[in-house]
């Protein structure tokens, strides 16, 4: 009997090994021209620390200290980002009462601006009216160095797209609203010029997937996508198989689970690309963490590898921008 059981250890060692080394990243051709693209989260605007963020947590309570008037999803901060080297910029966006899409963070006004109440209860009028720096503060409270600095800078998503003609974005749905979807698909077929500026929308799964259904060729994503597509190929991935939730579609891998990619990086860039989906790589993620971190150090964009043909989601563009631009260069 103990011998069957070394017999099959063995089989299982061989079987393993096999995995491992049939899935080697060198089983593919390393991208003649790789390009890393940058995608730029919230464009430039006011870190903050992220120590124990909840998903009910002001950020703008605990900023750092200012080195910059701007302030996420305004004009003048999506220029910044572009200005930077961004390909993309994600903004954010929530239906108002009259039927336009502003462009704003936060679910709710009361964090950031000196408004009250859900962004949707409200027109664009009136949110227009808003100081959108209000609420930022270094010292909890004490001193509120943007006070003052964001009112009428709110924009819409027509707004945005009419400024930056040859920008591309990112759109973000708060909600779970699949009306949104619907307004941004009006959106384009009332202003087909602009579709080239959508590269993606992504968050709540009702507007996502009716924009999916409404927007040709859209490839938005949702979180729930992505996690079962990540842990699909992770159980599955060895055997060349590719989830459906991976395919057509851009697949967001934390820079900390890269190693359980199999395949990384040119082979699983092939089998992505096979599927039609493009690759995001993000910060590392951390169990119970919320929110989305970034490459935003230079040390951490150093593990990324030469041949890393995809896009590259940071918080802070106005560093890691001229870093990337002068590699490439």
């Amino acid at each position: 009997m103990w011998q069957w059981i070394r017999i099959a250890m063995a089989g299982l060692v061989l079987f393993a090994i096999s995995v491992v080394v049939l899935n080697g990243s060198w089983h593919a051709p390393a991208p003649a021209d790789p390009q890393r693209r940058l995608l730029s989260h919230r464009g430039v605007h006011q870190t903050f620390d992220r120590t124990n963020i909840a998903n009910d947590t002001c950020t703008a309570e605990r900023i750092f200290p200012p080195t910059h008037d701007l302030m996420e999803n305004t004009l003048p901060s999506i220029k910044a980002a572009f200005d930077a080297g961004a390909d993309v910029v994600e903004i954010d966006i929530a239906a108002t009462t009259d039927g336009q899409m502003a462009v704003f963070h936060d679910w709710s006004l009361g964090c950031r601006t000196d408004g009250k109440g859900p962004i949707r209860d409200h027109s664009m009028e009136e949110l227009r009216a808003l100081d959108l720096g209000y609420g930022y503060t270094v010292d909890r409270g004490s001193t509120f160095p943007l006070r003052g600095k964001g009112i009428g800078l709110m924009p819409t998503l027509s707004e945005v797209f009419a400024a930056f003609p040859q920008g591309r974005f990112l759109i973000n749905y708060k909600s779970h609203d699949a009306y949104e979807g619907i307004l941004l698909a009006a959106l384009i077929e009332a202003n087909p010029d602009v579709r080239r500026a959508l590269w993606s929308a992504y968050g709540g799964t009702e507007p996502t997937e009716r924009a999916n259904e409404l927007i040709p060729d859209l490839r938005g994503f949702t979180s729930t996508g992505t996690r079962y597509c990540l842990i699909g190929y992770v159980l599955l991935g060895w055997s060349g198989h590719i989830p459906v939730e991976c395919r057509n579609t851009h697949v967001m891998v934390p820079i900390n689970y890269t190693w359980a990619m199999w395949g990384w990086p040119d082979l699983f860039h092939q089998r992505m690309a096979a599927a039609g989906s493009d690759i995001i790589l993000i910060g590392p993620v951390e169990a119970g963490e919320t929110g989305t971190s970034g490459i935003d150090t230079p040390e951490l964009l150093k593990t990324i590898p030469d041949t890393f043909d995809g896009y590259i989601w940071t918080n802070r563009i106005e560093l890691i921008g001229p870093l990337v631009t002068s590699e490439v260069l």
